[in-house]
Parts: structure tokens; sequence; C-alpha cells
């Protein structure tokens, strides 16, 4: 228990004491004694009983009453009397009276009754200038513990003249446990910045030929990619002072807090320079200045503009070098992303196949990795992932190696944790053996497309194990990333999505086809539509037709809409629905010429309900020519 608390126990307990002495001796005087009174004499007779008023009266009237002792100010008495029930013997009764009436008094005088009138016991004043004191007492003992413990909290009323003051954490050498050699597959990002350090480190290298320390370095890039990561191992590397904050401490709800934050940021940092400062998701506060319906958010740009001016205002900022981090560069305001502010730019986008293979073998220093396992074959499985994608999925093929009770991590491990992590948790297998052909035959329709199409990304994985909302699965590896995609590869692509629905087509019939094609026909608009209006690989000619509308916040514009005629619209259509019949087409007449190889792979399929790629090849080609394909056998795992 905290010191302070134990200290205002200590305090309270007395004072509680105190409280219920005097409300004993002040309001329950009169009445203990009449207790005691009526309690000793019991003692020495029999028990006290009670009596009405009325009974009492005539009780005095027929002469049975020998002595009455008044109490509380002829509120009760207790009574002596001769109770002719009980071989008249002298009993105690208790009276309840209306009050001291003179009455009562004269009555009892004339009867010749013995009485005494017990005045209330009075407390002495000194009780009772300690029961006025003990209520405000109290009451500033627990303002005060209220005030303490507020002071304690962050943002409490003690802080109120701390408002404007920044919320940046500051280390004079950051400890961060990040160094340059821990980050991997951002080669060029890690030179820009590793220029950055040498700046602050030897400043005369560079001034020496003229050159001027940069004022600022962005880090644009997606989600995941390392922009935190970089800033740790600059932070790491550098040793000098350094300040940490999120763009989103800089704004408060009232107008003006924001700014006063900022000058106390940049008055802390010109008194440690040289120094960095990371502010992470600047978007938070730097977004484009009188942006959205009925003009931006005052707090906010004002906040923006105070960080204009002191990164490149009036007076000189040298010695400090802002890093910040965000995956929004189109919101930001063109004030801030200019020269004199953020000097460079620093794309860190999701890492190649080279970038990739560095990244696991950093991420897979601590684990146990089978010894035929191999980094390159999960590179190439992971196309389009990030570091952070790639981190986690070594952790959960960790997990699934713990749970499984194995002592390394092997290649199944791996594979269902990429298959967990791109389509969800795995479910339970289908049993309802209606259902499970007509799903084995529409993965064998995608697969078999993708196999049979020359410019299709090889087939990787075929599986009727549900994940996700997926009921059946068809897994393609591409040989490389494709930076570049051909005219011939979108059109195969879209063939492979229809795959599905073509083998409903043929095997079941036209009013047999289900629902399971939906997200296969979304991805097949999608792409011919790109094909038409953004890659201009149409009858239409090379023409951009996307529209270039902004989203409203960022306030170039107040509503969507077009910038192409009704009749260039009705082209459009034309054109992505001429596309994708005619893929169809060439689909189904595929599918038409293989039927007996579909169905000897469903077979195969519903019996072992998982083939990889190089199976359903091996069993493909007994029934026809498979056209040749760049390192088929190299990126299956």
């Amino acid at each position: 228990m905290n010191q302070r608390v134990k200290l205002i126990l200590l305090w309270l307990l007395p004072i509680g004491m105190v409280v219920l002495i005097s409300w004993q001796i002040l309001g329950n005087g009169d009445t203990t004694a009449l207790n005691q009174s009526s309690s000793s004499l019991a003692t020495r007779n029999s028990a006290v009983s009670k009596m009405s008023y009325g009974r009492f009266i005539d009780y005095i009237n027929a002469g049975r009453v020998t002595s009455v002792d008044i109490y509380e100010g002829g509120r009760n008495a207790v009574v002596e009397a001769i109770d002719p029930e009980l071989d008249n013997r002298v009993q105690r009764i208790r009276v309840d009276l209306p009050g001291l009436a003179p009455e009562l008094i004269n009555k009892l005088k004339s009867e010749g009754i013995s009485f005494d009138v017990h005045p209330p016991r009075t407390a002495p004043p000194a009780l009772g200038i300690i029961g006025n004191l003990i209520f405000p007492i109290l009451l500033i003992v627990g303002l005060v513990f209220l005030a303490r413990r507020s002071n304690s909290m962050p943002g409490g009323p003690g802080q109120a003249m701390q408002f404007g003051k920044t919320k940046a954490r500051f280390a004079m050498e950051a400890e961060t446990g990040v160094k340059f050699d821990d980050v991997a597959g951002v080669n060029e990002a890690k030179q820009d910045l590793e220029e950055v350090v040498t700046f602050l480190k030897q400043p005369e290298r560079f001034t020496s030929v003229g050159a001027q320390i940069p004022k600022g370095v962005l880090l644009v890039g997606p989600p995941g990619t390392g922009k935190t990561l970089l800033a740790k191992a600059i932070a790491g590397e550098a040793g000098v002072p350094f300040f940490s904050l999120s763009g989103s401490e800089f704004v408060e709800m009232f107008v003006g807090v924001g700014a006063s934050r900022v000058r106390d940021l940049f008055k802390r940092a010109k008194e440690n320079s040289p120094c960095l400062i990371f502010i992470d998701e600047i978007d938070a506060v730097g977004r484009q200045r009188g942006a959205g319906i009925g003009g931006g958010n005052d707090e906010r740009e004002q906040t923006l503009n105070q960080l204009l001016t002191e990164m490149d205002g009036f007076e000189g900022n040298s010695g400090i070098i802002i890093i910040a981090a965000t995956n929004r560069p189109d919101v930001l305001d063109s004030a801030l992303m200019r020269p004199g502010r953020f000097d460079r730019q620093v794309s860190v986008d999701a890492p190649d196949i080279k970038g990739r293979l560095s990244i696991l073998k950093v991420h897979s220093r601590n684990k146990k990795l089978d010894k035929v396992l191999s980094l390159e074959n999960i590179a190439r499985r992971t196309p389009g992932f990030t570091g952070a994608d790639l981190a986690n999925l070594l952790n959960e093929a960790a997990i699934l190696t713990a749970r499984r009770r194995k002592d390394f991590i092997g290649i199944t491990e791996i594979d269902d944790a990429v298959d967990r992590i791109i389509a969800g948790m795995e479910g339970q297998p289908l049993t309802d053996g209606r259902s499970k052909r007509l799903i084995a035959y529409h993965e064998v329709g995608h697969a078999l497309i993708g196999t049979l199409v020359k410019d299709h990304d090889p087939v990787q994985k075929v599986t009727l194990i549900p994940r996700g909302q997926a009921k059946g699965l068809t897994w393609f590896s591409p040989d490389d990333d494709q930076m570049l995609v051909s005219k011939a590869q979108l059109k195969a692509r879209i063939m492979g999505a229809l795959g599905g629905r073509a083998a409903e087509d043929v095997i079941f019939g036209n009013a047999e086809v289900t629902t399971g094609a939906g997200g296969d026909i979304q991805q097949v608009a999608s792409m011919a539509r790109q094909m038409v209006t953004k890659f201009g690989m149409s009858d239409l000619g090379p023409i951009s037709l996307e529209n270039s509308s902004q989203e409203v916040f960022i306030g170039r514009d107040l509503m969507t809409r077009s910038d192409n005629s009704d009749a260039i619209a009705k082209q459009i259509d034309d054109q992505v629905r001429e596309i994708v019949k005619k893929c169809y087409r060439e689909t189904l007449d595929i599918v038409n010429n293989n039927k007996a190889a579909m169905d000897g792979l469903v077979e195969v399929l519903v019996e072992k309900e998982t083939i990889d790629g190089d199976e359903f090849r091996e069993i493909l080609s007994n029934y026809c020519e498979i056209p040749d394909k760049k390192n088929v056998e190299n990126i299956v795992i």
C-alpha cells in the first residue's frame, strides 16, 4: 500500500473515533442514562416491561404507582408499580410520555407519588467545539488527498500549467535496441538514412564542400514496411538526443494548445542541438489546409502553421533533423512537402524477393528451422508480403510448431501459416458428398485453366479444406515479382478466375451454376475495366479513361463525378463485356476439351482433399500436354 495512503488512514482513524464518541455523548447521552438505569434496576428486581400512557394514568388513579423517574425532558419514564396479577409484586415498567406536562406533575403530587425528573446530560464545551469542527476537517483532508492524487496522474488538475508543454519522449542517447544491421529489405532507404547519421556524427565531412545538413526526412510507404523500425535504427546509431512522438499528440480540443506544444518541442530541441525529432503518422497534423466541407479544423491548421514556421521560418533551426513517417503522402500539405522542410522523401515499399530473403534471415535468427527448409522458397512463396507480414509469418509458424509438439519449424508449418495469413483460419473438412464434389470441380476448373494457359501463374496447391469464407482454394505462385504485367497475363488471369464458373457450367449445366463464383466475377470485372480505362488495352485505344476525382476530405472535390461523357461510358461498358465474353468462351472450350482430365483430378482431390502443384501437373500430363512455364519446379515449397 502507498505510504501516503497509510498516513491518511492514520489521520482518519482518531478523527473517526472522536466523531463516534461525540455522537454518543451529544446525541445519545440521555438515552444511554435511561437504558443504564433501566438495566441496573431490572437486574435487582425483574425485567422491565412497557406500558401505554393511558394504562399508566389508570395505575395512578388506582393507587398502584409507588415512584416515577422521568427522563429525556418528559418523553420517557420508568415507573415502579404494584401488579395485582403477579401477587402484588413491584414491577418496573417503561412508559412513553407525551411530554413534561404540568397536569402530570400536579397529579403525581396530589396522589403523593414519589417522582424525580432527571435532566439531560450536557457535554463539555470542548467536545462541542470538536464536534462542530469534525466535518470541515474531514472535508479539507479529503480535498487535499484528491488534489495530490490528481497531480500524480497525467492530465490531472495539477497539470494545468503543463497543458501546453510537449508530450515528446526524450532520450539523451536512445537505447532502442535496433541498429541498421537489424533492418533488411529496404537497402535504398537505409543508404539515405545512414547519410543522416553521418551528418550528425561527422558534419565537417559535408560542410567542407558546402553541403548543408537536411532539415527533414519523410518516410513514405505502405503499413508494415519498416518506417518506424528505420527511425528506431537511426536513434540507436546516431548517439545524439532523440525526441519521439506521434502526430496526434499535438492536437487537442482547445485551440492553440497544439501550436504551443510545437513551440515547446523545438525550444527543447534547440537546447539539445544537434538532435533528432521523430514524428510518427505526421498526416494526423500535416493534412492539407482548408480541406473538407466547411473548411478545415482550426486547431489542427494552427498547429501545422506553427510546425511550418519552426521547420523553416524566419529564425534558423540548425542542428535539428526531423524524421517523419506516413502512409498517406497524398493528403499532406504542399508547404510541408517542399524542400527546406522535408528535403528528402524516402520511399519504403514492399520488398522484392531479395529483400524478403534478407528480412527472413533477420527474423529467423531466434527460430529453430528444419535443415531442409529453404528461406529462398519461403521468399518466393510470399510475393507482396511486407516486413511485418514476414515477421508474423515466422511467428505463426513457430506457434503451430509448438502446438504440434515439434522441435523445428518445417515446410508444413510455413505452408499452413501462409494459408492462414492470406485466407484465414482452417475450417472443418466438408462431409456432404454433393457439395464437396461440386466445389472440387470448381477448384479443379481454376487450376486446369491456370495450368493450360501459358501466360498464367503456375498452380501451387489445390485444396478442399475451408479457410475463412472460402469453401475451397486454389493457390497460384508467380515465378518472380511482377512489376509489369502484360496484356496476355491479364487475359490469362481473367480466364483463370472464370475457370470455376466454366467447370460448373460444363459439368452440371447452366441451370446448376452456383453463387460460389461471386468473388471471382468481381475480380474479373475489376481487371477487365482496368484494361479498358487505365491501361489502354482495348479497341478504344491507348487512352486513360479512369476517373481522376479525389476524396472529399482532401478538399479538392465535394463529390465524386465522372470526367467521361455518357457515350464514352457506354463504350467502356461494351468493351468490358466484350473482353469478359471472349475470355469466357475460350475458357469453356478448354474445359470442354479436358472433361476426362477434370474427372480424374476431381476423384483424386475428393479423396485426398489437398493436391500440391507438382502432383496436379503430373496427373494432368497423363491426359494432355502441358505448356512449358519458367521455373515451375523452383517455386513450390
